[in-house]
């Protein structure tokens, strides 16, 4: 078994947890494991916990895709549409693709992890489930119910984000229901905005970095209109190798996650509790009408947060009772 030759009792439990807690992995179902070369030692361990929960399941390892959002091999996403579990630790996101989409629309159950490390996954999925799924779904039911939230932030963010129409969703872990999809490490509640209007000022720059200080976002008419610096301009040009549409207003999220800190990598900075991110790009698997190939999200600190006239976060701190 691959937990010998990690040696970390940690990862195994964490492991274990996405396939056994949280994907509900049982006798007789077909898995599939989809991984790069980057990911292939965690996507063998998940596949081996799979088949030791009684699944059949296969590794599935295609080339690292070249951005968030892309989509997969035609094999591949043929193999997610036919298993009633995926699990992608991929390096790169395929949440919010048409594959990730087409295997869920087949009543596939789901987890996509893009970027996650093992320390990372052993750190996240470690905490109180409990408190963080309370957490998201408090979020998401206040998105659900409201027609605008208000982000701010030290640094000057100011932004507010059209909900109406919209549903919250919470990402609990919780994916053993049929169909059911989410991202792990789990951690936050979120909304595809229907738009949004004013300034943001982002620490984590999608895959593309971590800034020294954080850059400054310009959003009119639901769509990203301007972004400072280097990181800012690389932003904005994978953006727009999709076309007007993939700086599209896509996300608005609301980290849960206290095991989460800030690290560079948006799959652990998007959870940690006290924070917001925005993504730009596609959304129609999330409740929003774009479909393009890139999602990228950036992860705004020290957030303040307001649902409708409930005061979520204060400063990065958790102001729900």
């Amino acid at each position: 078994m691959v937990w010998a030759v990690t040696g970390n009792p940690e990862l195994a439990r964490a492991v274990r947890r996405v396939v056994r807690d949280c994907l509900a992995v049982g006798p007789g179902e077909d898995v599939v494991v989809v991984a790069d070369p980057a990911s292939q030692r965690l996507g063998e361990m998940m596949r081996d916990e799979a088949q030791g929960a009684g699944g059949d399941a296969v590794l599935a390892l295609m080339a690292e895709r070249e951005i968030d959002g892309q989509e997969p091999p035609p094999t591949v996403a043929g193999a997610m549409a036919a298993a009633d579990v995926f699990i992608a630790p991929a390096s790169r996101s395929i949440s919010h693709t048409k594959a990730r989409r087409d295997a869920t629309a087949a009543g596939a159950r789901g987890a996509t992890l893009p970027g996650v490390t093992e320390d990372m996954l052993a750190r996240l999925m470690s905490g109180d489930f409990d408190v963080m799924r309370a957490r998201s779904r408090a979020v998401a039911e206040l998105l659900d119910d409201a027609d605008e939230a208000h982000v701010a932030c030290p640094r000057g963010t100011d932004l507010r984000l059209d909900l109406s129409g919209r549903r919250g969703i919470a990402d609990d872990g919780d994916l053993s229901a049929g169909a059911a999809f989410g991202n792990l490490p789990c951690g936050e509640g979120f909304i595809s905005p229907a738009g949004g209007e004013g300034r943001l000022f982002a620490k984590t720059v999608a895959a593309i970095g971590m800034a020294e200080e954080p850059i400054g976002l310009t959003v009119a008419g639901g769509r990203l209109d301007d972004a400072e610096g280097e990181l800012g301009a690389t932003l904005l040009s994978t953006l727009d190798q999709h076309g007007a549409q993939g700086r599209n207003v896509a996300e608005l999220g609301v980290g849960t996650n206290e095991q989460a800190h800030l690290s560079g990598n948006v799959l652990e900075d998007e959870k940690i509790l006290g924070t917001v991110h925005v993504a730009f790009g596609a959304s129609a698997s999330i409740g929003g009408t774009v479909q393009v190939g890139v999602h990228l999200d950036v992860v705004i600190l020290d957030a303040t947060l307001d649902i409708g006239g409930t005061r979520v976060l204060d400063a990065g701190r958790w102001a729900l009772a």
